[in-house]
């Protein structure tokens, strides 16, 4: 076995939670209209499906919450934070 093989650890649920949150905020800030759509380059305004990715990204969170160490939890709480704080702002309720 040589050294890329002894070093690559298999992918945990715990990994596969956070990159997903990762991606679920992603979207959210694109559904925002904060940031381009990566295919098309556009911004594309869509609120509802901004929620959406929020509210999944916080229930994931909730989940992976009991496995993160101190840095790390507030890490994805201040990310939960800011995307709920500009949505608020998007939707037009500050």
């Amino acid at each position: 076995m040589d050294e890329q093989e002894s070093a690559a650890t298999p992918l945990s649920v715990y990994d596969l939670i956070a990159f997903s949150i990762d991606q679920f905020a992603e979207v959210a800030w694109q559904k925002m209209g904060l940031r381009p759509d990566p295919m098309t380059g556009k911004e594309d305004v869509n609120l509802e499906e901004a929620k959406v990715a929020i509210d999944t990204a916080s229930r994931l969170a909730e989940t992976l919450d009991p496995h993160l160490d101190d840095d790390d939890r507030r890490r994805v709480q201040s990310r939960l934070s800011d995307l709920r704080i500009n949505f608020v702002r998007k939707s037009g309720g500050a």
